[in-house]
């Protein structure tokens, strides 16, 4: 089963929808707040977490630093409620796309897959 970690800027509502519909999702805000964006990368992997953000930097970090991740969803629309970002996750599951190793950018209507080696 996949296991998610939702950054800072997931808002919580997001995570308690998707935690209701059986994902197994936990937010940073639940157990430390105010990290780096290194920490937060630690964190997840140390968990086996994918993370979930909306921060365009963890690009940086796992493309061109390549530093080590279970897996990056970045999420490129503007957000209208903590539901829509739920959904659109949501759907991302039901398409089964690969994101294990995977620096995935969700945007409204289209998903770009990038395999991190």
């Amino acid at each position: 089963m996949i296991k998610f970690l939702a950054d800072e800027n997931i808002p919580i509502k997001t995570v308690q929808l998707l935690k209701q519909k059986s994902i197994d999702i936990t937010s940073i805000l639940e157990t430390q707040h105010g990290l780096r964006d290194t920490d937060v990368l630690a964190t997840a992997n140390k968990q086996n977490r994918i993370i979930i953000t909306f921060d365009t930097d963890f690009g940086n970090l796992v493309i061109k630093q390549k530093l080590k991740t279970e897996g990056i969803i970045l999420l490129r629309f503007k957000p209208k409620s903590p539901q829509q970002i739920a959904k659109v996750i949501e759907n991302l599951l039901k398409t089964k796309t690969s994101m294990r190793k995977c620096f995935v950018v969700v945007r409204e209507y289209s998903i770009r897959v990038l395999p991190i080696a």
